[in-house]
C-alpha cells in the first residue's frame, strides 16, 4: 500500500516561517511523523514538496498510475488559486484528504474558499502539524477496510 504526502508552495520553511501562525515543526519532521506512522503497518510514504504548481500536477499525473493509493495534501496557498490542481485531482482519481495547519476560516476573507475542498474525502483545517498525523490515521483506517 502507498500513500503520497504532498505539501506545496512556502511549506518547505516550515519551522522558520511564521511560528506563530505555523508551529516550530519542521517540514522534516512532520515527513518524519507520517512516514512513521506508515511504516508501522506496513504502508509506504513518499513525500513530495514543491513550489511549483505544474511540478504538483505532474506528481498527481504520476500518482494515477504508480500505485498511490491515498493522499495527503497541504496544498497551501495553491488552495485558493489552482484550478489546475483541481483539475489533476479528478484526472488522477485518487482519493485525497486536504490538510491546513491554521485555521483558514479565522483568516483573510480570501482564504476561506478552496477549490479541492468539495473533491476531497475529508478536511481538516486548523490543527496545527498535528493535523497530518490525523490525517494519516484516518486514511490508514481506510486502506485497512479495503
Amino acid at each position: 500500500m502507498s500513500v503520497l504526502l504532498i505539501n506545496g508552495p512556502n511549506l518547505n520553511l516550515l519551522g522558520h516561517r511564521e511560528p506563530a501562525v505555523y508551529g516550530t515543526t519542521t517540514l522534516a519532521e512532520i515527513e518524519e511523523q507520517v512516514a512513521a506512522a506508515g511504516a508501522a503497518v506496513g504502508v509506504d510514504v513518499a513525500c513530495f514538496q514543491s513550489n511549483y504548481e505544474g511540478a504538483i500536477i505532474e506528481r498527481l499525473h504520476a500518482a494515477r498510475t504508480d500505485g498511490t493509493q491515498f493522499v495527503i495534501i497541504n496544498p497551501g496557498a495553491f488552495t485558493h488559486t489552482s484550478i489546475a490542481i483541481r483539475d489533476a485531482f479528478q484526472a488522477a482519481e485518487v482519493p485525497f484528504v486536504e490538510v491546513h495547519i491554521s485555521n483558514v476560516h479565522a483568516r483573510e476573507a480570501f482564504r476561506h474558499h478552496s477549490y479541492l475542498s468539495d473533491l476531497a474525502v475529508g478536511v481538516i483545517v486548523g490543527l496545527g502539524t498535528r493535523g497530518y498525523t490525523l490525517a494519516m490515521s484516518f486514511v490508514l483506517e481506510r486502506l485497512a477496510k479495503g
